[in-house]
């Protein structure tokens, strides 16, 4: 600043003079520029050419860059700007080092070659007349057979066996169609086994073909042949009774979810719902063949598929905290389902009269929605009493619809009455997490459960 007095000074005379902050600044700047070089103002590179949509020349219109700041011009003799321009060797490029691999237990890539192989495990394959275990036995005193006429369920009491084929944790379980004489199950170690469920209660058969976890298995509509999904992106068709994989498919993502088409004449074809946000729709009809139609409005992995409305719907729900139903074979939602309160639903189960289906939701209840045309939430049923937050802890209606069972994260089962969402019992049923509960399809009181370590139970 300025002396604030006139008089001299060691160089010379001051004047007195009056400025306030902002003129010093400024004048103080417009000195400083004035000795230095001038600046330069940045120019956009050009707008383009309309006609040409890509590579020189391309019309970048209002959104051209700013020029690239080049290398300080050198001067020549006469002070004009000479351009230097630089010429990078491959050689001068330095290798960027290559990105850090995943954990293995979060690494999605596909491992190993894939080749499938089966091993019979059962102490004969064929029975005194060449029968295999896919023939429903007749000897047993009930009736496997034909229509279920006045089935009357109740929740089971006491444990009557125990299967421990594998090293880790039960994914789901499947009974045989129909006769339900069978148990399919699929594991954390990538293997599925198939399981007698009368007479020595023995392991039948291994289906080996997956190099990680299977998350899902279901049978077609008659148990002749099943799917199982995997975490190493691939999907396969085997062949029940002799263990010959008969069909691979992949999008390249990984399946969460897979239903078969209930319906006999569309048995050809399945749904899976994958880990990037999309339901995928196959015919095994082309083994191998890419999707024949795509259901794409997810915002989040698709949890579960269930068919409804005599199978010509279904209805899917996802990691988004949504529902939305759709037309079987029409990639547009019919109807979408959103609310604030919602949580993720991890599992589902249809009830048997066909207008209700039941949700394991992530807030440790499990909620109704109607399988109708309104698919309206039943906000009269809720079953609660359990703990299964995160986890994807299966819920199952008896087949004659009068109870529900759920496994829990402490290692319960826990049965509800379907029409007062009452409990009416709870069996501690392993000491880890019970993720996977069936009920049996002709029994009264048989249900199967699978837990965290791999252990299979059978209750009566």
């Amino acid at each position: 600043m300025p002396p604030a007095h006139g008089g001299r000074v060691p160089t010379g005379y001051a004047q007195e003079l009056a400025l306030s902050e902002a003129t010093f600044r400024n004048a103080r700047r417009s000195a400083i520029s004035a000795d230095g070089p001038p600046s330069k103002k940045r120019k956009r590179e050009q707008r383009g050419d309309t006609s040409i949509v890509d590579g020189p020349g391309s019309y970048k219109g209002p959104w051209a860059k700013y020029e690239e700041e080049r290398p300080d011009a050198e001067s020549d003799e006469e002070g004009a700007d000479v351009e230097v321009e630089y010429v990078y060797e491959e050689d001068d490029i330095e290798e960027q080092p290559a990105a850090p691999k995943t954990l293995a237990g979060t690494d999605y890539a596909e491992t190993g070659d894939g080749s499938e192989k089966t091993t019979f495990l059962g102490s004969s394959e064929r029975d005194y007349l060449g029968r295999t275990y896919m023939h429903v036995p007749q000897d047993l005193g009930i009736k496997l057979t034909g229509d279920i006429v006045d089935l009357k369920n109740y929740h089971p009491k006491k444990q009557i066996h125990t299967w421990r084929s594998f090293s880790k944790a039960i994914t789901q379980m499947r009974f045989l169609p129909d006769s339900g004489h069978l148990l399919l199950s699929a594991s954390a170690d990538g293997t599925v086994k198939i399981f007698d469920v009368y007479h020595q209660r023995e392991t039948l058969r291994s289906y080996l073909g997956h190099n990680k976890s299977v998350g899902d298995i279901d049978f077609n509509y008659d148990g002749t042949k099943f799917l199982s999904a995997s975490y190493d992106h691939k999907m396969k068709l085997w062949d029940t009774e002799t263990g010959t994989c008969v069909g691979r498919y992949s999008t390249g993502k990984t399946p969460h979810v897979i239903r078969f088409q209930p319906d006999p004449a569309l048995s050809h074809e399945f749904l899976a719902g994958m880990s990037d946000k999309k339901i995928v729709q196959f015919d095994t009809r082309t083994p191998g063949a890419s999707p024949v139609q795509e259901y794409d409005y997810h915002l989040g992995p698709v949890n579960t598929l269930t068919f409804c409305d005599e199978n010509r719907r279904f209805i899917s729900t996802s990691d988004d905290k949504s529902l939305r139903a759709w037309e079987y074979g029409i990639g547009v939602p019919i109807k979408y389902i959103a609310e604030p309160y919602m949580y993720p639903l991890v599992r589902s189960s249809p009830h048997p009269n066909g207008k209700s289906v039941a949700f394991q939701s992530a807030d440790n209840q499990i909620v109704v929605y109607a399988s109708t045309d309104r698919f309206r939430q039943n906000r009269k049923k809720g079953f609660r009493g359990h703990n299964n937050a995160g986890y994807a802890i299966d819920v199952a209606i008896s087949p004659d619809g009068g109870l529900v069972a759920s496994g829990d994260s402490g290692g319960y089962v826990c049965f509800w009455d379907w029409k007062t969402c009452k409990m009416y019992h709870k069996i501690s049923a392993s000491d880890s997490a019970v993720v996977s509960v069936q009920w049996h399809p002709r029994e009264t009181s048989k249900v199967a459960t699978g837990d965290l370590n791999g252990v299979i139970k059978y209750w009566d």
